[in-house]
């Protein structure tokens, strides 16, 4: 007598796996910001009679600093599969081709060591520079650019101020001791750290301390702002933030080279006496063949509890910048904002919290977040831009 023939044991498998993956294509990786599953990173996915799952996933290197998260996306994303009643994730490495394949689809043709923010780029580039030190430059660029982020848009942060790297404490990426984070290298490849929905580099991140001094001349800072610029995966940016140093140096210089199509925020204080100064680092700006277009004043001064203002840095320095640099140009160079003095700022920028979400409605959380509001509605145009097309 034959024996009865049983269903199959994984008769419900198919749908469930199909459901699986699906779900699996809402987690991130949180270092490259797309779908694992676009990223070839899901391996095998296998689903029982008894709806329980076992899923596959490749990481990009040993030790890899976003495994937990991605193992935990990954077991969470699964588990709310209806029908799914228990998960196992299996956690591998990409084998070297894998990775080599990764990375080739993440240059999306572009060679390696290739300029990511080319004049075929629709990335609106931002230089903030300013003409002396201690304006609170860094501090408006970290808030300027999660401002951005807040508005859906994409952003990075290139810190090109090498001898006073600042932007990962402002951002809260640094620890305890004030260290940053080594960003993950895959090939020759780097992955910057994200920081409230922002993509960021600084030399800070490579050194071993947070008092190490970066002790390098001219060639050396030319060459880490070129290889910030190819070797880091910024993928699609909407705006990438360039945070000057002081003056009219080598970086300055570099970026101009670098970046011709960059345009420029010039950040200064209240102070008459300033203004001749950040004047300077625009005039450099457009001799490397950059456009100025704002001018940001920052301490511009300290509300009373009265409602009264005491302008401790004096007035007027803005828009003393912003007519001179608009001085004999085809169109006006405007002030963009009078940032006040502002303690939750300053407080935000030394714990790691920036002020444009922690205290939205701070005057000088206002202000920054007015200027990113008329940046956001800049387009990244197609005008005067090569398309790579040709009649035949």
């Amino acid at each position: 007598m034959p024996e009865p023939e049983l269903p199959a044991a994984d008769s419900a498998a198919p749908d469930l796996v199909a459901a699986v993956r699906s779900a699996l294509g809402a987690v991130l990786d949180p270092e490259i910001r797309k779908p694992i599953t676009e990223l070839d990173m899901v391996g095998g996915v296998e689903v029982d009679a008894q709806g329980r799952a076992e899923v596959g996933i490749k990481l990009t290197i040993v030790g890899c600093p976003a495994a937990d998260a991605i193992e935990r996306d990954v077991r969470a994303a699964t588990a709310a599969v209806p029908g799914v009643t228990d998960v196992a994730v299996d956690v591998s490495v990409m084998s070297p081709a894998e990775r080599r394949a990764l990375t080739d689809r993440l240059r999306a043709g572009r060679p390696a060591r290739g300029q990511q923010f080319g004049p075929e780029s629709l990335t609106r580039v931002y230089a903030v520079t300013s003409g002396k030190g201690g304006v609170g430059k860094s501090t408006v660029t970290a808030n300027l650019a999660v401002a951005l982020a807040e508005r859906g848009l994409r952003v990075g942060i290139v810190d090109a101020d090498v001898h006073g790297f600042s932007i990962p404490g402002i951002l809260g990426l640094t620890d305890e001791n004030g260290v940053a984070p080594r960003p993950t290298r895959v090939d020759d490849m780097i992955l910057p750290p994200v920081a409230y929905g922002v993509k960021v580099v600084s030399i800070g991140m490579f050194v071993d301390s947070a008092s190490a001094a970066v002790a390098w001349r001219g060639p050396m800072l030319h060459r880490t702002i070129q290889q910030f610029l190819s070797d880091v995966y910024f993928g699609d940016l909407d705006v990438l933030l360039l945070d000057l140093p002081p003056g009219t140096g080598d970086v300055a210089i570099s970026v101009g080279q670098l970046l011709p199509g960059a345009e420029v925020l010039v950040v200064t204080t209240p102070q008459p006496a300033a203004a001749d100064v950040a004047e300077r680092s625009g005039v450099v700006a457009r001799q490397t063949g950059q456009r100025v277009i704002g001018v940001i004043e920052n301490m511009a001064g300290l509300v009373q509890p009265d409602g009264s203002v005491l302008d401790l840095f004096g007035s007027g320095g803005g828009a003393e910048v912003a007519r001179r640099l608009s001085a004999g140009q085809d169109e006006e160079v405007p002030l963009l904002a009078s940032v006040p003095l502002s303690i939750p700022l300053r407080a935000g920028g030394d714990t790691g919290a920036p002020i444009v979400v922690t205290d939205p409605a701070d005057p000088a959380a206002a202000a920054i977040r007015a200027v990113a509001d008329r940046l956001a509605t800049r387009s990244r145009g197609l005008a005067g831009r090569k398309l790579g097309l040709s009649v035949r």
